[in-house]
């Protein structure tokens, strides 16, 4: 371990995961339905019709999963809140029994000494307001609201750390513009009203959780490194519009109190007359914050594109005139997505020399790397490739320490083998191998590693 790179003290080791993607029990003690029910068991969605009906059975098994946690040796575990579990129907009655649920994991986690850092949204909208609207309208992050006063309250005497949103990016836009992702809209104007109410839910959240007294309020966003095809005015023009869909559509109005001055060059006339937009919303918004989360896994290859929708009222928010092109010389994992961990150093450096002062700590709360894992004849996964991923894209956080950037944690994505959205259980991310039929958990050799780098620490 001696080539690895040491972190400050204080420094959080942890682990992540989602509670659509491991916890199951989709119909027990109350639990409603959310767009991700709703979208995984309408055909033709999700890959071998995979659902997250059961998933990891984290929610019968969450001492087994605490206990590798513990033995891991992470000082935190950032996991997410079913709102369906909690407010069933997005709004009105709480279900007592989701809450008690989430109770007792933190209660577990604490005993073993592992500190619970806790997403409120991590995508699972409940349906019934999915049916009037979704993101799209302006009441959903008026209950998202509600809904975080509720966890707070139950939550804040034991979770040190809260984030409001989980990559409000694929929310918006993979949810409501690609349509790859719950609930599959294929929109333009609604994809940004979408993008504008998250960023409004998130603002009121932060509200909400500044008022129940927590300690620590931060957002995740998954942030992208944009590079040009090639070195033309064109395609380096395409990097603008992807980085303002990408990062700066977020970054702008949180970090910066403004919306990104790119946004016309990016989108055109789907930008303008936007009445979701309100006096306010900025101040709002942009609410100091003490962190943010980035999640980060591989750098994105642009070049200029025409549009591929030729009626301007039908073109989805995301047809901005760039596609991404495949990154020469390098691995790919079983995403299909290119591994260049110095991305990430020049993907947070650019940060702070953006946002300066007001770029808060930034803890990672997601790196890791879906592989194509296979079982050895003794029952050992021998995920070489994930171990050499996290090894170099940690010594690459390690390089933007040093460069002065204020990272103060780093969570690998994931703890468990777990239903990886419209690619159902076909990608593993888990440093922990999960059986999906016996439900038998193995942890893998970047487990092993990764208990050894966070050992190293102290010694």
């Amino acid at each position: 371990m001696s080539d690895l790179p040491r972190f400050p003290p204080g420094f959080v080791f942890g682990a992540a995961t989602a509670s659509y993607q491991i916890e199951g029990a989709a119909h027990e003690d109350g639990r409603g339905p959310s767009i991700w029910d709703t979208y995984s068991h309408t055909p033709g969605r999700v890959a071998n019709g995979d659902t997250g009906d059961v998933a990891c059975d984290h929610y019968h098994r969450y001492p087994e999963d605490v206990a590798l946690l513990r033995d891991l040796g992470v000082g935190s575990y950032r996991f997410s809140v079913a709102w369906p579990r909690i407010v069933p129907a997005g709004s009105g009655p709480v279900n007592p029994k989701g809450l008690d649920f989430y109770s007792r994991l933190v209660d577990e986690l604490l005993a073993a000494g592992v500190e619970p850092a806790v997403t409120l949204y991590h995508w699972d909208l409940p349906q019934a307001l999915e049916d009037r609207g979704g993101w799209r309208v302006r009441e959903t992050a008026e209950r998202f609201a509600e809904y975080t006063a509720v966890v707070a309250a139950h939550l804040g005497d034991r979770v040190p750390r809260w984030i409001t949103l989980n990559e409000p990016w694929c929310s918006a836009f993979l949810g409501y513009s690609v349509g790859r992702h719950a609930p599959g809209a294929q929109e333009g104007r609604g994809a940004l009203a979408a993008a504008h109410h998250l960023l409004v839910g998130h603002g009121l959240a932060v509200q909400a959780l500044r008022a129940a007294g927590v300690r620590e309020v931060g957002i995740t966003l998954n942030l992208d490194h944009h590079l040009p095809a090639m070195d033309s005015d064109a395609d380096r023009a395409a990097v603008v519009r992807a980085d303002t869909l990408h990062n700066l559509v977020w970054t702008e109005p949180i970090l910066a109190g403004r919306y990104p001055d790119t946004e016309e060059e990016t989108w055109g006339e789907l930008i303008t007359g936007q009445d979701f937009r309100r006096d306010g919303d900025l101040e709002l918004i942009g609410r100091p914050l003490d962190f943010l989360g980035v999640n980060y896994y591989r750098p994105i290859v642009v070049a200029d594109a025409p549009h591929r929708e030729g009626d301007p009222a039908l073109r989805v928010a995301t047809d901005n005139r760039c596609t991404e092109v495949p990154m020469p010389g390098v691995r790919r994992t079983a995403m299909g997505w290119p591994v260049a961990p110095g991305t990430l150093t020049d993907l947070l450096t650019d940060l702070k020399e953006q946002y300066g002062d007001a770029l808060p700590p930034v803890h990672i709360t997601e790196n890791g790397s879906a592989e194509d894992d296979e079982v050895s004849p003794d029952g050992a996964v021998h995920d070489t490739d994930r171990v050499d991923y996290l090894r170099d894209h940690l010594t690459a956080l390690r390089a933007a320490i040093d460069a002065g950037v204020d990272v103060r944690g780093y969570y690998v994505w994931s703890l468990l083998d777990n239903f990886e959205w419209a690619f159902g259980y076909g990608k593993r991310f888990g440093i922990v191998r999960v059986d999906h039929t016996t439900q038998r958990r193995v942890p893998k050799d970047s487990y092993h590693w990764y208990r050894r780098l966070i050992d190293a620490q102290g010694s």
